[in-house]
């Protein structure tokens, strides 16, 4: 099995650095491929540039897709499953996470897609982490987890994930009371990943 975990958060002092750790941890133990894309580290390009621009908006196919975009479209292309992980900043990810999607799902390859031209392959599964200040409950009472959902499953995984989860860790700011519970999330969603890909191999 091939893991790729795009990771966004600039800090090695977060929480949601913790649960990266915590992550491969439980990756490495069932012995599958990991790969880490760390946009911050990496200093990944957020935004789009002007000929960036004019390749998506005018469908422009001749113009060349940037080699760190084509870096992480190899990754893509070797993984069983892709883990987002970031934390909640403004009731979304943060930009760097956000011009991953903008830059790396390019016109041609995971949209407008033609037959002269490399297609997304479907991943079979797709995981969502992010880390929330506010319970589960709040965000779910004020619609904000709904919202979230629907931004990341149906809109940035779409149909391009076969199988697709989002698990909100909330509840950060009294981290003591949660962050046992959050790790034993993270260990079933490990698994259910787990037996998910097996049964689709077999």
């Amino acid at each position: 099995m091939n893991i790729l975990i795009v990771y966004s958060h600039p800090s090695k002092k977060s929480y949601t650095f913790q649960v990266l750790e915590q992550l491969k941890s439980a990756v490495v133990k069932q012995n599958w491929n990991l790969e880490v894309s760390d946009l911050y580290a990496s200093d990944f390009q957020s935004d789009m540039s002007e000929e960036e621009y004019e390749r998506e908006g005018f469908a422009k196919l001749s113009l060349p897709i940037s080699k760190d975009v084509l870096a992480e479209q190899e990754k893509i292309a070797k993984a069983d499953c892709i883990i987002f992980l970031y934390p909640v900043w403004w009731s979304d990810c943060p930009a760097k996470l956000k011009g991953w999607f903008d830059r790396v799902y390019s016109v041609g390859y995971a949209y407008g897609q033609t037959d002269d031209f490399p297609k997304m392959k479907t991943i079979p599964f797709g995981l969502v982490i992010c880390t929330a200040g506010h319970p589960n409950a709040f965000l779910t009472e004020i619609g904000m987890a709904q919202s979230m959902e629907t931004i990341m499953l149906e809109d940035r995984l779409g149909q391009r994930f076969k199988n697709k989860e989002m698990l909100i860790l909330g509840g950060t700011l009294e981290l003591e009371n949660v962050m046992e519970n959050h790790f034993l999330q993270i260990n079933e969603a490990i698994a259910k990943i787990k037996n998910y890909l097996t049964k689709t191999q077999q």
